[in-house]
């Protein structure tokens, strides 16, 4: 999944859901389930999430909805802290990132 956000310090979970294109409560959910994830909260309690996070919700997002993965199987993954998933994960990232540039040059065409 591709996702574009803005280059900023901090994203809002609105922000974050519709670039997702998911439910904010779909993303509270995960924040509860994978520890992985801790957006910080400002004083009036709304969570700001970093560049990591968007990275971690990136690979939580592929084990969940692109590759079919059970809450509890994503956790186990996870836990494994293999090198080659964050890697792989950062290629496929780069990859669809291309394409999508490459389809905007052709649409421009």
């Amino acid at each position: 999944m591709f996702v574009e956000l803005p280059e900023k310090r901090y994203y809002k979970i609105g922000e974050v859901s519709k670039a997702f294109e998911v439910n904010a409560s779909l993303i509270r959910f995960w924040e509860k389930e994978f520890d992985i994830l801790k957006p910080k909260k400002n004083n009036k309690g709304n969570r700001l999430f970093t560049s990591e996070d968007i990275a971690n919700l990136k690979i939580i997002y592929h084990l969940l909805k692109e590759k079919g993965f059970t809450i509890d199987g994503a956790k186990k993954k996870l836990k494994e802290k293999s090198p080659t998933l964050h890697r792989n994960h950062e290629i496929i990232s780069k990859l669809e990132s291309i394409k999508s540039e490459l389809l905007k040059i052709k649409n421009h065409l």
